[in-house]
C-alpha cells in the first residue's frame, strides 16, 4: 500500500476526515460526557472505518496497525502506568504512605505549598525517572490521601506534569527524537538529540516558571496565590534555572531529576526562613487537624517513609547508569546488561507492507514496524523490581504483595482497556496516512509553521499519552516539513517536543490513569473539561515561543 494524503482530493477536506475519529474522541469524552474506554472504543471503530474506506487501506494492513498499536500501548505505556500504580498501593497496603503524609503536610500546613512540593516538584522527579503516568497516578493519590478534593488533586497533577514531560523517562522522547531524525539531519544521533534537547531547554524555562504560579491560581484563586509569592517563584526558578543548564551542558537524560531535586530542596530552604501569614485551607477544613499533621516528623522518620521512594530512584537510576555515563567499564554497566535479553522483531503482516511517499519522506520509503520487549530495562519493570524490594523491607510478604497487585488489576481495568485502545487508534492512523494528512494540513501555514508546530505535537501526545511516541509519530514529518519551507528544522523537532507536553494533561489514558489512581473511574470526561483550554492556551504559548526563536530570536537557536 502507498500512502495517499489528499484521499478526499483538497487537502482541507481530506484533513477533515482524518480527524474524524480525534473528533468523536473528543466529543464523546467532553461533550457527551462519556467515560474514556467507551470513548475510545467508539473512536477505534471511526479510525478503522476512515482508514478502510477514505484511505483505501487493505483490511488485514488495518488490524494488523490496529493489533500492534494496542500490543504497543500494553508494553509501553500500561506497563509502566501499571506498575507504578501497584508501587503506590504497595506503599499504602504497608503503611509507608501514611509516613509519606505526614511528612509532606509537616512541611506546611498550607495547601498551596503542599500544592508546589508534591504535584510540580515531586511530580517532576517521578517524571524525570519513570513517566507513563507515574507521576499523575502517584501524586494524585497522595493529594486526594492529604485531604485534597479527589478530583481537584488530580487536575493539580496534570497541569504539573507540563513541565518535565519532555525529558521524561531520563530523555527518552529526546533520545527517540535524535535516533529518528538524524539521519535526515546529516548528524549522528546523539549529536541530533544534544541540539533537540538544547533547543527544547531554551523553550520549556518560560513554561516552568510560570507552572508553578498557574498551579495556585487553579487550585484558589490569583489573590491567594499573590501571598505566596516567594514559594512560587522559588519553585518555577530554581527548576527553570536547572532545566536550562542541564539540557544545554550536561545531558537530556538528567534534566527533570536534578531540576526537580533542585526546586525541592530550594523550596526546603525557602520554608526554614519564611512561611504566608495566612496558612490557607479548604472551606470547612478543622485548622487543628490540619496543623497536626506532619508537625511531630522526625528526620528518621521521614527517612523511615520514603524509603520505597528511595529504592524507587535507586533502582531506575542504576538501570540508565549506562546512559548517563557511557563510558562505563562492560563489568559495571547495568544499563547494557539489562538490555540484553530484549527481543526486538518485526510485526508480521505489517512490516514495510506500507510505502511512505513525499512530502512525508524524501522519497518512497518503506514503512517499518519493528517491536521491542525490553524485559528488564523498562521503567515498568524497575518500578516493579522497587515495589517487591520496597514491600519485603517494609514486611510484606508475598502473599500480600499478590494481593495488592490482583487488587490493582481489577482497580486500573478500564484504564488499561483506554489505553490499549487510544494506541491502537493512533497506530491505524499513522500507518493509514491519516495522521500525515493532519501534519502536511498544518504545514500550508507557511511562515506560521511554528505556531502550528506545537499543536501537531499537542495532537500526537493527546493520540498517543506520550511525548515520545508523538515524536515518533510526527518527529520525522515535521524536520521535513520545516526543510520544505525553509525553516530551520531542529526547532521544529524541538517544537513538536515541547508542544506535545501540553498535550498530556489532555490524554484520555493519562486521564484514566489519574481517575483511576483516586477511585473516580469514569469521571474522566470531568477531568477533560477542567484542563482542555489550558492545555489549548498553553500549546500557543509555546508555538509563540517557536514563532519568536524562528522570525526574530534566532540566536535562541544553537548551532554545532
Amino acid at each position: 500500500m502507498i500512502q495517499d494524503y489528499q484521499p478526499a482530493g483538497p487537502l482541507w477536506l481530506s484533513a477533515v476526515i482524518a480527524a474524524l475519529p480525534v473528533i468523536v474522541l473528543l466529543v464523546t469524552l467532553g461533550v457527551l460526557r462519556r467515560s474514556a474506554h467507551l470513548s475510545a472504543a467508539l473512536a477505534l471503530v471511526v479510525a478503522l472505518v476512515v482508514a478502510l474506506a477514505a484511505y483505501r487501506m487493505p483490511f488485514g494492513l488495518a488490524f494488523d496497525s490496529a493489533a500492534m498499536g494496542i500490543a504497543f500501548g500494553v508494553w509501553n505505556v500500561i506497563w509502566i502506568a501499571f506498575h507504578a500504580v501497584y508501587f503506590h498501593n504497595v506503599t499504602v497496603a504497608t503503611g509507608r504512605f501514611e509516613t509519606v503524609k505526614s511528612v509532606l503536610a509537616g512541611f506546611s500546613p498550607d495547601r498551596r505549598l503542599q500544592a508546589l512540593l508534591i504535584a510540580f516538584a515531586f511530580g517532576a522527579l517521578l517524571e524525570g525517572i519513570a513517566g507513563g503516568g507515574a507521576p499523575v497516578a502517584i501524586t494524585g493519590a497522595m493529594l486526594a490521601a492529604l485531604g485534597f478534593p479527589p478530583v481537584k488533586a488530580v487536575v493539580l497533577a496534570l497541569l504539573a506534569n507540563t513541565a518535565p514531560v519532555a525529558f521524561g523517562g531520563l530523555g527518552n522522547p529526546l533520545i527517540i527524537l535524535g535516533r529518528l531524525t538524524g539521519p535526515i539531519l546529516n548528524l549522528k544521533p546523539d549529536d541530533a538529540t544534544a541540539l533537540f534537547s538544547a533547543v527544547v531547554g531554551r523553550q520549556l524555562p518560560l513554561i516552568s516558571l510560570i507552572i508553578p504560579g498557574f498551579l495556585v491560581v487553579v487550585l484558589c484563586g490569583w489573590k491567594k496565590m499573590t501571598e505566596v509569592w516567594p514559594a512560587v517563584l522559588t519553585a518555577g526558578l530554581s527548576f527553570a534555572v536547572v532545566q536550562f543548564l542541564v539540557s544545554n551542558y550536561v545531558s537530556a537524560s538528567l534534566v527533570d531529576v536534578l531540576a526537580a531535586l533542585g526546586a525541592m530542596l530550594a523550596l526546603w530552604l525557602l520554608s526554614r526562613v519564611w512561611q504566608p501569614k495566612a496558612v490557607w485551607r479548604f472551606d470547612g477544613e478543622v485548622p487543628e487537624m490540619a496543623k497536626g499533621v506532619g508537625t511531630t516528623a522526625r528526620p528518621r522518620g521521614a527517612l523511615y517513609g520514603f524509603a520505597p521512594y528511595i529504592v524507587l530512584i535507586v533502582v531506575i537510576l542504576l538501570s540508565r547508569i549506562g546512559t548517563i555515563w557511557p563510558k562505563l567499564p562492560s563489568w559495571a554497566n547495568l544499563t547494557t546488561l539489562l538490555q540484553k535479553p530484549s527481543i526486538i522483531f518485526t510485526w508480521p503482516g505489517l512490516h514495510n507492507q506500507v510505502i511512505q511517499s513525499p512530502p512525508i519522506t524524501a522519497k518512497p520509503t518503506p514503512y517499518g514496524a519493528s517491536f521491542t520487549i525490553d524485559w528488564l530495562y523498562s521503567a515498568g519493570s524497575m518500578a516493579l523490581i522497587s515495589a517487591v524490594l520496597a514491600g519485603l523491607t517494609m514486611g510484606a510478604g508475598i502473599r500480600k504483595l499478590a494481593r495488592v497487585y490482583v487488587r490493582t488489576i481489577v482497580q486500573m481495568r478500564w484504564a488499561l482497556a483506554t489505553i490499549m485502545m487510544i494506541l491502537g487508534i493512533a497506530f491505524v492512523m499513522n500507518y493509514s496516512g491519516a495522521t500525515q494528512t493532519l501534519g502536511l494540513a498544518f504545514a500550508t501555514t507557511g511562515v506560521l509553521f511554528p505556531l502550528f508546530s506545537a499543536y501537531i505535537g499537542w495532537l500526537g501526545v493527546f493520540l498517543t499519552g506520550s511525548d515520545a511516541s508523538t515524536n515518533s509519530l510526527f518527529g520525522p514529518m515535521q524536520v521535513i516539513s520545516a526543510q520544505q519551507l525553509g525553516i530551520n528544522p531542529v526547532l521544529a523537532g524541538a517544537t513538536n517536543t515541547s508542544g506535545g507536553v501540553m498535550g498530556k494533561m489532555i490524554s484520555p489514558q493519562n486521564l484514566s490513569i489519574g481517575a483511576t489512581a483516586i477511585d473516580k473511574t469514569g469521571e474522566e470526561s470531568t477531568l477533560l473539561r477542567q484542563t482542555f483550554l489550558w492545555s489549548l492556551a498553553l500549546t500557543a504559548v509555546v508555538g509563540v515561543i517557536s514563532l519568536l526563536q524562528a522570525e526574530i530570536l534566532t540566536l535562541m537557536i544553537p548551532t554545532k
